[in-house]
């Protein structure tokens, strides 16, 4: 099991790709024992970070470390540590979920007994038994990604990374491998999450780290994060979707904030920041609402709440954008 060294850290990282940086100096510090999630889009650099850090590409600049150890100078012992789960699943389709397992446990040194029994173990443990004798291609996307995390932690590794592991599936997969991820780290696993699902993070990550094209624009708790955008949002629901452009004006001069529409048409949501400002957010808030009224503008619902990952993402990668538009 781990000591008292983080799991993982980082200093300076970089990985290039031609004129591409896909990691452009990451600096991570990722406690033992926890879920640690790095949150962005597609293209943000998350997972080549990650093949980095399981020894599967050289860095070009700065250090990395897993458990105190070197991932070029000590790269095998990293690798006697570490289990990765990529985006696709890694088992051979051909075999059974049984065969999968059995084989994998043989290569890891497992005798035949003992491979099968770990095999039937997790089959159970993860809710494929029915479907043990059953060919990988004839299983449900969900339990793809089910099977693949079982082949992962057939050997109990110190670090598992998981690279997206629920996308395309459909939210009851997700949930069901969110309770996979929870259960590993109940028994001591530290747990490496890359995602561009923001409510993913959000459920599973006690620590965040933000990457944006190769560069880490925040990190923190959820609710370090949330803070650092603003001290409330103001969510609103209008009775007629023709006076969302009235509203929208009315809310960004009231709270003097830029206004999100949302996907519901009749729905607006702002950022307030009640700090360094003579009133708080539920002050501002009630005077957008206020404000509202006087403009003859109908709302049906309104709520004041922390914001969502979703719009700190939005805050957070605005404001990288405007500072590269403004150095370049």
């Amino acid at each position: 099991m781990a000591g008292t060294d983080p799991a993982i850290e980082t200093n300076g990282l970089v990985k290039v790709f031609g004129d591409n940086r896909a990691v452009d100096g990451v600096d991570l510090r990722v406690p033992a024992g926890t879920v640690y999630g790095l949150l962005g889009p597609n293209g943000a650099g998350k997972t080549t970070a990650v093949k980095v850090l399981a020894t599967l590409l050289r860095p070009d600049g700065g250090e990395a470390r897993v458990f105190g150890r070197d991932v070029v100078r000590d790269a095998d012992a990293v690798r006697g540590r570490v289990s990765l789960t990529g985006q696709y699943a890694s088992v051979d389709e051909d075999l059974t979920g049984t065969e999968n397992l059995v084989l994998l446990g043989r290569l890891l040194g497992h005798g035949k007994r003992a491979a099968r029994e770990r095999s039937a173990q997790l089959l159970e443990a993860f809710g494929l038994a029915e479907a043990a004798g059953r060919q990988v291609k004839n299983y449900s996307g969900g339990m793809r990604r089910r099977i693949d995390i079982a082949a992962s932690i057939l050997n109990t590794p110190d670090l598992l990374f998981l690279d997206e592991p629920t996308t395309g599936l459909d939210p009851r997969s997700r949930s069901q491998v969110w309770a996979i991820v929870r259960a590993v780290v109940a028994q001591g696993t530290t747990v490496l999450l890359t995602t561009q699902y923001l409510d993913e993070a959000d459920r599973l990550a006690s620590r965040i780290a933000v990457i944006d094209r190769g560069r880490v624009i925040a990190e923190g708790t959820k609710g370090e994060l949330k803070a650092s955008v603003g001290s409330g949002s103001v969510h609103v629901r209008l009775r007629e979707p023709g006076q969302r452009p009235e509203a929208e004006r009315v809310l960004a001069g009231a709270l003097n904030a830029t206004v999100q529409l949302d996907p519901d048409p009749v729905a607006l949501t702002a950022t307030v920041d009640g700090h360094g400002t003579e009133l708080g957010a539920a002050e501002q808030a009630a005077r957008a609402l206020a404000e509202l009224a006087r403009a003859g503008v109908m709302v049906d619902d309104f709520a004041l709440g922390q914001p969502s990952l979703d719009e700190v993402f939005l805050a957070l990668t605005d404001r990288t954008d405007r500072a590269e538009e403004t150095t370049g």
